[in-house]
């Protein structure tokens, strides 16, 4: 819910930055006119409206002005920085569009000099002025929370730290297995009296966290709270029953309940991933693969017999099958689709040691990230066989098969590859790989790629 202040900030910010903006161009005329005598300000007047509405197209764009930006001073920040380069973008191409229209280049490089140094000018103060603002006066919505449980204390938390929207006034109660009503289903006295409290402290809304078996006391309070002109609103509390953080979506009407934040689950977000998967793999197809294969693959047929690539199928996203690629690194055996390969293995080649040492031999997955069975980053497809053996005795062991399997990813960085001889070891990679799940990011996997190259240099203790 948005506050007063929140309300008033957005609209002072629209304001001021339009008012900034017609400033930068009018002094941006002035300076140009007195440097190079250019043409009269009615000239550059009749295009005015024409900047005003570039400017609320791009802030529009970035959302600049949006409930979420206004919340945070960090957004607020990147939104103008994004809306003014791209309103430098539509002003000279409106300008370019127009042929008859001739405005010089020093002009815009003025303009756009003196909105750049009045952004950060105003942004500053706009940032001194909203601390002192919030420090002085209490500027968010008076809320309490009525309930001390796991889901009471996220809630505190949460109210504390957004000061500039909610002004948190503590818990109504203080035992965290209170009761609330009796075997009858009427309020105890305590219980009434929290509430009178509220209403005498001008509390505007009271947050009462109940378990799930608890809601039937839902009725009661509401009654109460209205005798008193207090707002209610209720979070149900399902910490009991999920051990895992959870979101709640809606189909519809209906509320429905998720037991794992998946930032991959956005179709906005997988766009994103896949294109950074499509640019990124053909970048080392065509850069490096294109001249190294031919080397390899001459390497690995003087050395052994047999062929270049080796394939096999492993599970991918959403337990399914797909052939993995890699340059073989390996004598032919027929323990390839079951045993894993160990320290001092003497199936490994010498060049395949190698290989498998500097990462060289998982190259051809790139093709699986184009073609769109792998990603970059994710966890590491195995084969079929410890996939069902795994199954069986690892909690939770499936969920790392919600993403596409990656080149590398959270776990192998963090020195959790190669042979898993030891069930914990397999426990530690496949927590890795639901953390990565639950906390994907684009700028994470750009973290995860750039640790990956310099293992690599490094040289890999687990690669055998």
């Amino acid at each position: 819910m948005e506050n007063r202040f929140l309300y008033s900030l957005r609209i002072i910010l629209i304001l001021s930055d339009l008012l900034l903006i017609n400033s930068a161009y009018f002094v941006a005329h002035y300076l140009n006119n007195i440097t190079l005598g250019d043409q009269s300000f009615d000239y550059y007047k009749q295009n005015l409206i024409s900047v005003n509405f570039i400017w609320l197209i791009s802030a529009n764009v970035f959302q600049l002005y949006n409930k979420a930006n206004i919340e945070n001073i960090e957004q607020i920040f990147r939104s103008t920085w994004k809306s003014v380069a791209l309103h430098a973008g539509l002003f000279v191409f409106y300008f370019a569009f127009y042929q008859e229209l001739k405005i010089s280049n020093y002009f815009i490089f003025l303009f756009y000099s003196l909105c750049i140094g009045a952004f950060i000018v105003s942004r500053f103060l706009c940032t001194v002025l909203e601390i002192e603002f919030i420090r002085r006066y209490k500027t968010g919505r008076s809320v309490a929370v009525l309930g001390l449980n796991q889901m009471g204390l996220r809630l505190a938390a949460f109210f504390e730290s957004n000061k500039k929207q909610y002004s948190f006034q503590g818990f109504l109660d203080s035992d965290d297995d209170s009761i609330l009503v009796d075997p009858s289903g009427q309020l105890l006295p305590g219980t009434c009296e929290q509430i009178r409290m509220a209403s005498e402290r001008n509390i505007k809304d009271v947050y009462v966290s109940l378990r799930a078996d608890r809601m039937n006391e839902a009725g009661s309070l509401i009654v109460e709270a209205e005798k008193q002109c207090v707002r209610l609103k209720f979070v149900p509390d399902f910490s009991h029953l999920l051990d895992t953080p959870f979101t709640i979506d809606y189909v519809g009407e209906f509320p429905v309940f998720s037991v794992r934040n998946e930032p991959l689950e956005s179709i906005d977000n997988r766009f994103k991933k896949r294109l950074v998967d499509i640019v990124f793999s053909l970048f080392v197809i065509v850069f490096l693969l294109s001249w190294l294969f031919p080397l390899i693959a001459l390497i690995i047929k003087l050395e052994s017999r047999g062929p270049i690539m080796f394939k096999q199928l492993r599970s991918g996203r959403d337990n399914s099958k797909f052939f993995c690629y890699k340059f073989r690194s390996m004598s032919i055996n027929r323990e390839s689709d079951s045993r894993q390969a160990s320290k001092g293995d003497e199936r490994v080649t010498y060049f395949g040691r190698f290989m498998r040492k500097t990462s060289m031999d998982e190259l051809p997955q790139f093709f699986n990230v184009l073609i769109g069975n792998m990603s970059v980053v994710g966890p590491r497809p195995h084969m079929l066989r410890h996939t069902e053996e795994y199954r069986a005795i690892i909690d939770k062991y499936m969920v790392r098969h919600h993403l596409k399997p990656g080149i590398t990813g959270w776990a192998q960085i963090n020195g959790l590859r190669g042979q898993t001889d030891r069930r914990e070891l397999m426990e530690k990679r496949v927590e890795h790989d639901i953390w990565y799940l639950n906390n994907w990011s684009i700028m994470l996997d750009i973290k995860i790629i750039f640790l990956t190259v310099i293992n690599i240099v490094r040289g890999e203790t687990n690669a055998y």
